[in-house]
């Protein structure tokens, strides 16, 4: 969520943790499942994306506008991004990803992919004639643009032009370019030379 604190403009400061901390005891009463990311704000913790990115989203009005319509608005498409776009995403990348050798995975990854095509072309239908999902940037693109990020891989986006156009209108925004280049660093840092 380095993204959202970044757009409101919110200090922070980030903990790299391995796989060995994720399975620990100390972690897991943080993170039940042991996955990332944690946030921790003055004695409260915090997990799972939307979550944080809501907690982060009511300090800044770039975020979440003030006006209730909108802000509901805003809240709304958080939630559609995790909850109507992103099963279907991950099921389909997970076949890609982590089974491809499979010979179940081949025979179920036509109907991931149909499943996942009819999701983005209701967004994209939504999408036609505008640059955001509402009348302005807000959360809610934040999220469906990081879920649209798991498709980076495949050419399932450059298909569907007007989600292609909005994922990159996002990704070109400076607080979002300066959150992936903070985390990408440490991996720069710590890569074997000469890769």
């Amino acid at each position: 969520m380095r993204w959202a604190l970044e757009e409101a403009g919110l200090a922070y400061e980030e903990m790299l943790i391995g796989p060995e901390d994720q399975k620990s005891d100390s972690y897991r009463r943080m993170q039940p499942f042991g996955q990332v990311p944690v946030y921790e704000e003055d004695g409260l913790v915090l997990f799972e994306s939307g979550a944080i990115l809501l907690h982060i989203a009511e300090r800044s009005e770039v975020l979440l506008p003030s006006e209730p319509h909108a802000r509901a608005r805003a809240k709304t498409w958080v939630f559609a991004a995790l909850n109507s776009i992103e099963p279907h995403v991950q099921n389909y990348t997970s076949l890609d990803l982590f089974f491809a050798k499979e010979e179940w995975a081949k025979l179920r990854r036509p109907s991931a992919l149909e499943t996942v095509q009819g999701r983005l072309e209701s967004l994209a239908r939504w999408m036609e004639g505008r640059e955001y999902l509402e009348e302005r940037f807000t959360a809610g693109d934040l999220m469906m643009t990081t879920v649209l990020r798991i498709l980076r891989h495949t050419d399932v986006l450059t298909k569907i032009p007007v989600l292609e156009a909005y994922r990159l209108r996002c990704e070109a925004r400076p607080a979002f370019q300066k959150a992936l280049a903070a985390q990408m660093a440490p991996f720069a840092k710590n890569a074997p030379a000469g890769k």
